[in-house]
C-alpha cells in the first residue's frame, strides 16, 4: 500500500539541485526545479548504483557523478550512455513547507 512519507524541507532542497533521501532500506533522490517544483527518483543510478544526489542537476537532467549517465528526472527517462535504464519516479507534494513523497 502506497504512503505519503517527508522526505524533507521545501526548502532544504536548492533552486535546480538534488538532495538525497533514505527511508525503508531504499535511497531516493529529491530534486527542485528551475520552475519551483519538486520531483523524486530512486536515488541510485541504475548503471551502477552510485548515489545520483553527488550528480549534477541541470534543467531537468540528473547527471550521475560516476560515468556521467543523464537522466530526466521528472519523467525518469534514460537520457545518455552508459545508462539504459530508465529511474523510477514517485509523486510528490508539498504541504506546510514540507515535501512528501509516495512511496
Amino acid at each position: 500500500m502506497a504512503q505519503w512519507i517527508e522526505a524533507c524541507g521545501a526548502g532544504d532542497v536548492d533552486e535546480e539541485d538534488v538532495i538525497r533521501f533514505d527511508h525503508g532500506g531504499r535511497v531516493y533522490a529529491i530534486y527542485r526545479s528551475p520552475e519551483d517544483r519538486y520531483f523524486a527518483t530512486d536515488g541510485l543510478c541504475t548503471h551502477e548504483q552510485i548515489s545520483l544526489a553527488d550528480g549534477l542537476v541541470m534543467d531537468d537532467i540528473i547527471e550521475c557523478p560516476k560515468h556521467n549517465g543523464r537522466f530526466n528526472y521528472q519523467t525518469g527517462e534514460a537520457k545518455g550512455a552508459p545508462v539504459c535504464v530508465n529511474l523510477r519516479t514517485y509523486p510528490v507534494k508539498v504541504e506546510d513547507g514540507a515535501v512528501f513523497i509516495e512511496v
